[in-house]
């Protein structure tokens, strides 16, 4: 253990061994093909995504049928402007959702569920998230990362017995992971489970615990002490929330989603049956990280439901709303952001459906492919707001209540922004994001020339590392060189007759992919050890990775739509104009990986740390509040009346 100070409940950690907890929890080998992987290696293994995947019949028309219902229930009995209102989601909505069979869309038709397909449960969270983004939330963190996911893949047949048939109709869940001091560091993580006898006791404080008002079952992350029989380690847990010593202490509020029904949880002296650990002391973190592998896919779905909400405002009002004598629609403006908008929730909506598709398939591995679309995703929603927002002008400013009380239509498009900003930092933040898919990007260079680059390796470990990295760039490299991108008719299925040509979006990818692949291994090259600070840098990395993949994913969906919709011409015109726009935002990160001004915004940043700029400071109020930056989470017993008000 470091010698860094810590608080007496917090263990002290450094930062190599914060990365090597996160580096042990992460899932090691690659057993199945992944496309995005084969893209940053510069391979561009269109096989692996064309033909366009499709769910079987039988699972297609179950998961319409459900969708029908859910549109009823949401057009009926879903009033977004009082659940904005009120802050909270009236009990008899949930209620209702329960009774549609809502909380268990993912849960398998055995234990009560609906067993919906990755697909359809993701077409069901756009369509409730886009009647209230606090509503897809709920189900989101009940199904996607709280119990039933977790005990779907790693739990026993006896957790599933006992817990599941709950989860599918009454029984609301929450995953407690962040604590106080603890967001995206795991290795900080302070809540014990100490073993004592049959049960494990639990001590600490849990933060912005989704769901965590209401819920009725917890999935709860707790550090248990290594001794005498016992592994040590974060583990999982299953609790009851309504568990002796489970206090709810606050029900938090935010700029958005008002509905979300998140707080702190304190766990004091909770006893919790051994028979309710999911997995081994230790693969905690293991089995958070593989829920999130297809739950992160849950933030995607909501925000292409976003987008869709997004192009219906944007044509409606920009088509009657004039300006100097036409449309705003007309003016090019206007016009380019309606472009991108339309591009944009399409190119969103490729992504999602197929690495849904694979999910459900289960026939490559799509962890990258999952963590890309929640990157894309949540960028672009939230640009895709914004542009809303300019294109409404001072209504796109003005809430919807204010709209209606002075008689015009009460469109929350300032609500959408509020609500959609969360999801760059829900469930891994940007920066994490870039950070973790960077990783994985990297890994089979890591794999070969590791400990070319790990400074606590001997010379004989560097020297074999040497030998094994010589063989395997000796082949690697020279494929970057040349391939199908650079032939005039390569891709050729993607230009048929009378549609526009995405053949030459996907040569382009093919060359890209090769260039980013080549970029990678210069860096490394220049860079070694020191690669891993380079964050800029690899976030640029994984933004090129997921513009190259949005561009497959949308070339191969214009595919699919052109052989099965009457609006497949419709659909090439939308693939080539976002692959056009995609293409000017690659070539700028490109460039920005080798021009930019990261060094000196490490200065600067220096230097603000250091004080240097604190005159820049003068001439303001600061109307912040007095207290600490991060609260007390010391163990203990709560001293604060319990808000958990389960729904009946």
């Amino acid at each position: 253990m470091s010698l860094l100070s810590a608080t007496p409940h917090q263990p002290a950690v450094s930062e190599r061994e914060a990365r090597q907890v996160a580096e042990a929890a992460r899932e090691q080998d690659w057993r199945k093909p992944s496309f995005a992987k084969e893209l940053f290696l510069g391979r561009f293994r269109l096989d692996l995504i064309h033909p366009h995947p499709m769910p079987p019949d039988e699972d297609a028309q179950r998961g319409e049928q459900f969708l029908a219902k859910l549109r009823d229930f949401c057009e009926t009995r879903v009033d977004s402007a009082r659940i904005e209102r009120e802050a909270r989601i009236p009990d008899e909505v949930i209620n209702g959702l329960k009774e549609l069979g809502a909380l268990g869309m993912k849960i398998d038709t055995k234990y009560g569920g609906l067993g919906l397909t990755q697909v359809y449960y993701n077409k069901a969270l756009a369509l409730v998230g886009s009647a209230n983004p606090a509503l897809g939330a709920l189900l989101s963190a009940h199904q996607s990362i709280g119990v039933p996911q977790p005990l779907k893949i790693f739990g026993t047949q006896e957790q599933k017995d006992a817990f599941l048939p709950r989860l599918a109709r009454t029984d609301i869940s929450a995953f407690l992971l962040t604590e106080p001091d603890v967001g995206s560091d795991p290795a900080r993580l302070a809540t014990s489970a100490v073993p004592d006898g049959d049960d494990y006791v639990l001590d600490g404080v849990k933060l912005w615990t989704t769901n965590g008002v209401v819920a009725d079952l917890l999935v709860v992350m707790a550090r248990v002490p290594k001794s005498e029989g016992h592994k040590g380690g974060i583990t999982a847990f299953v609790v009851e929330a309504a568990s002796e010593g489970v206090t709810v202490e606050n029900r938090n509020a935010f700029m958005g989603l008002r509905g979300l029904e998140n707080g702190v949880t304190r766990f004091h002296r909770v006893r919790v049956p051994a028979a309710n650990r999911i997995g081994a002391e230790g693969a905690g973190l293991k089995i958070a990280l593989t829920t999130l592998n297809t739950g992160r896919l849950s933030l995607p779905a909501m925000c292409v439901g976003a987008g869709k909400w997004c192009l219906k405002i944007a044509r409606e009002w920009s088509s009657v709303r004039e300006q100097w004598g036409k449309p705003v629609a007309h003016h090019e403006a206007v016009g380019a952001k309606i472009s991108f908008i339309a591009a944009t929730t399409f190119a969103l909506e490729a992504v999602l459906d197929l690495s849904s598709q694979m999910a459900d398939e289960d026939r490559n591995d799509i962890r990258i492919e999952a963590a890309l679309a929640k990157l894309f995703g949540s960028e672009m929603a939230w640009l895709m707001a914004d542009e809303l927002v300019q294109i409404r002008g001072g209504r796109g400013f003005e809430t919807a209540d204010s709209l209606a009380a002075r008689g015009e239509r009460a469109v929350p498009a300032e609500q959408v922004l509020r609500d959609l900003r969360i999801n760059r930092i829900f469930e891994g933040s940007t920066e994490i994001m870039h950070l973790l898919i960077a990783r994985e990007a990297v890994d089979a260079h890591l794999s070969v020339a590791g400990d070319l680059i790990d400074p606590d390796k001997s010379l004989a470990d560097k020297a074999r590392a040497g030998a094994n990295a010589g063989v395997f760039y000796a082949k690697w490299f020279p494929k970057l060189v040349a391939g199908p991108g650079q032939l005039p008719r390569a891709y050729g299925d993607f230009h048929p007759a009378g549609h526009v040509d995405l053949s030459g979006h996907l040569r382009y990818v093919e060359r890209s992919a090769r260039k980013l692949a080549r970029s990678t291994f210069y860096a490394m090259s220049r860079w070694q050890g020191r690669m891993e600070t380079k964050q800029g840098f690899l976030a640029r990395i994984v933004d090129i990775g997921a513009e190259l993949f949005a561009m497959s994913a949308v070339c191969v969906r214009a595919e699919l739509l052109r052989t099965t919709e009457a609006y497949g011409r419709e659909a090439y015109q939308l693939a080539d104009a976002f692959c056009g726009q995609s293409r000017i935002r690659v070539e700028e990160l490109f460039g920005r990986l080798w021009s930019n001004t990261d060094d000196v915004d490490h200065k600067v940043v220096k230097g603000v740390l250091g004080g240097a700029y604190t005159w820049l400071e003068d001439g303001i109020v600061d109307p912040s509040g007095d207290g600490p930056w991060i609260a007390d989470a010391t163990p203990g017993a709560s001293r604060k009346e319990n808000v958990h008000r389960p729904i009946s």
